[in-house]
């Protein structure tokens, strides 16, 4: 039965929650707190810390430890599944109904619009990312470690995912 509930509990919670982890956190604690009462609301301000705290998203950070204190390791994995379910359900319903008219003209026109974008967008996240560089480590070694990065991911053709590995672990040793 408990498992049923953290199913319906962080289902509905992330069905409902638009906006992502924010807007989903109230509704997880009225049903965490008050409706199931699975912890208190000082536990439940340490998950969210403690859910704030780690990379990645918040309520499914927080869906994995609820499920485990519950319900252990399938209690964990049935709370992550259910908060991703509703996503991973619009997103195949959304890609079959793209994937049926990607041949259209709209849908064409429309892709020639938002690519340009969405590269726009991410230009300037890669923008605001060097200039906090350059504000936090300043100019020299910034410059150093994009050009470094740059010439690998170029020209020796390491896998982007190497050289943030890389970054993280010279940023933690010398930063």
């Amino acid at each position: 039965m408990i498992y049923l509930k953290l199913f319906y509990v962080f289902f509905y919670t992330n069905l409902l929650g638009y906006g992502g982890g924010p807007a989903t956190i109230p509704l997880i604690e009225k049903e965490v707190v008050k409706n199931q009462q699975w912890m208190s609301t000082e536990e439940f301000s340490h998950v969210l810390g403690l859910s704030n705290a780690l990379p990645g998203p918040i309520a499914t950070k927080m869906a994995g430890y609820i499920g485990y204190s519950e319900a252990g390791i399938l209690g964990s994995f049935i709370s992550v599944f259910a908060t991703i379910m509703p996503s991973l359900v619009l997103m195949m319903v959304l890609l079959s109904i793209l994937n049926k008219f990607k041949d259209s003209p709209r849908v064409k026109r429309l892709s020639t619009f938002v690519l340009p974008t969405i590269a726009v967008l991410m230009a300037q996240l890669a923008f605001g990312f060097t200039e906090t560089a350059i504000l936090d480590n300043g100019a020299m070694l910034s410059v150093i470690c994009i050009a470094i990065a740059f010439t690998l991911m170029e020209y020796v053709k390491i896998s982007p995912i190497l050289c943030i590995v890389a970054g993280l672990i010279l940023g933690g040793l010398f930063l």
